[in-house]
């Protein structure tokens, strides 16, 4: 049995096993090389591989690092026509904020694939001067608390669709991209009724209430009154002297006004 090319060769006389094996050498009866023939080669092309990345920071081993930013939004938003409608968008970036964020709203009809740039924000707001949200788009956000939500002014049903938020902080570029379906309706009778029906409990009733319990009052007041004068009621001390005292105090009165009359009347004589 003769060795591959390359390989040591087998020394004169070296013995096969039953196997099928040399004892000197390891290569089968048939001159195949065995399985850890070609492990050990595969971990040799391994190792040249590392060695010819040792410049690598990490040691030789090629590795992608990928930052990501989080950004949440709310999947549907209903609105009113007429009425301020905010569309919330929240993010979170593992790096600090810098002048390089970056907020870009856009909106994409229904039944449609063309989208239109409503919104930027690089540490100045860009709301779009053109289109269909010309001076109704404001900035409510805050970006150093995560906040890059913004808000429609005199919204309509032409302005259903689908709105998306994406957010960029070096180097925190990659992110998914939520999006936000937007139903603005006209408020209806029932709507309207609820509001009224709302304000009505909050208002009118306790108010009712109040006037209902003073009227009641007034009432047992003056059946007290009556009875007292059908039965030949008669006061006690305690109220004949506050009806003395009431008397005098109002004499005392009438006789200062008298006094003082006089006062004026003798005064008049002498000049």
């Amino acid at each position: 049995v003769s060795a591959p090319a390359g390989s040591a060769p087998l020394p004169a006389g070296g013995a096969v096993r039953e196997d099928g094996r040399s004892s000197a050498s390891g290569w089968g009866v048939s001159g195949k090389p065995p399985r850890r023939f070609w492990e050990g080669k595969k971990q040799e092309g391994v190792r040249r591989w590392l060695s010819s990345h040792n410049h690598h920071p990490l040691g030789g081993v090629g590795v992608c690092i990928v930052v990501s930013l989080e950004i949440k939004a709310d999947a549907h938003v209903r609105g009113y026509v007429g009425e301020k409608i905010k569309l919330k968008c929240t993010f979170r970036s593992t790096s600090s904020v810098t002048d390089k964020l970056t907020i870009d709203w856009t909106y994409r009809p229904p039944s449609s694939s063309r989208t239109e740039s409503i919104f930027h924000y690089q540490s100045f707001q860009y709301p779009t001067t053109a289109g269909t949200f010309r001076d109704r788009i404001s900035w409510v956000g805050d970006v150093y608390k995560g906040d890059a939500s913004i808000s429609i002014s005199d919204p309509t049903i032409r302005d259903n669709g689908t709105f998306s938020c994406a957010v960029k902080n070096p180097p925190d570029v990659h992110h998914n991209i939520p999006l936000t379906e937007l139903t603005v309706t006209e408020r209806g009778f029932g709507t309207m009724l609820s509001s009224v029906a709302l304000l009505s409990i909050l208002v009118f009733i306790p108010s009712a209430a109040v006037v209902v319990l003073l009227l009641v009052r007034m009432g047992r007041k003056s059946a007290g009154l009556k009875k007292r004068g059908k039965s030949g009621y008669k006061k006690s001390s305690i109220e004949v002297s506050d009806d003395t005292d009431q008397d005098e105090d109002g004499c005392m009165a009438r006789l200062c006004v008298r006094c003082a009359e006089c006062l004026d009347s003798d005064s008049e004589e002498i000049y």
